[in-house]
């Protein structure tokens, strides 16, 4: 995955509604107190345009407000996850002293939404596009979610092109087996045993340095191959 981001975008948060459209939402988890790392916090509910990715203040119209960091830290604040990510509710100024202050984390009070596409610790604003395409993959291709936290793509239009080829491959299994066609999460779960691992551990024996990277996007390799006319068996 591409973890820095080019030119001024590193330096902005992400706004909630953004990163809930790109990763979709399934559902709301139970409230809760918890110590958030610092670092974990790249997002805000509502003002994303007031500070910046270090909780700065953009403008001199928002002033830096005093919060007093002690022993134990700066009052709790209001936080949404998303995956592996945080957005703030209230509290943009604490995180911002958290921030001058080195803390690693900050007590929060925590609402959770499960999401579609995993929100991995290392996205930033400029993932978002390729995000929302794992996302429309994974409607119509509902891995598990013990999966889904270990996909990437780069390139937004190779989840358009899997997309295809999930549901070609399933065209011509019912057809080959004379078996009705499964659920989508038949069907996904079945694509990726009999056929996603299978055609990865084949190149991987012929070219270790295929596997490098993770089993989605070395499949999505193979199918590059495939569609220049190159075998992947060993």
């Amino acid at each position: 995955m591409r973890r820095s981001a080019p030119g001024r975008r590193a330096d902005r948060l992400i706004a909630l509604s953004d990163a809930l459209v790109a990763f979709g939402s399934d559902g709301v988890t139970p409230g809760r107190r918890d110590d958030v790392p610092v670092r974990a916090i790249v997002g805000s509910a509502s003002r994303t345009a007031d500070f910046d990715a270090r909780f700065r203040p953009r403008h001199r119209d928002v002033r830096a407000r005093h919060c007093p960091v002690g022993s134990t830290g700066v009052p709790p604040v209001k936080l949404v996850q998303l995956g592996e990510l945080y957005f703030v509710i209230d509290g943009h100024h604490r995180i911002g002293a958290a921030i001058r202050a080195r803390l690693t984390t900050v007590e929060a009070d925590v609402v959770g939404i499960r999401t579609i596409a995993f929100a991995s610790a290392c996205l930033r604003p400029h993932h978002l596009a390729t995000k929302a395409a794992e996302r429309r993959f994974l409607e119509r291709v509902p891995l598990d979610h013990a999966i889904r936290p270990h996909l990437w793509l780069d390139d937004p239009e190779h989840w358009s092109r899997l997309t295809d080829a999930v549901e070609a491959w399933g065209f011509r299994r019912a057809l080959d087996t004379r078996t009705p066609t499964p659920s989508r999460e038949q069907l996904a779960a079945v694509w990726w045993s009999d056929e996603v691992l299978p055609t990865v551990r084949r190149m991987r024996s012929r070219d270790p340095r295929a596997g490098d990277g993770q089993i989605i996007a070395s499949y999505s390799w193979a199918l590059r191959l495939r569609d220049r006319g190159a075998s992947i068996r060993p």
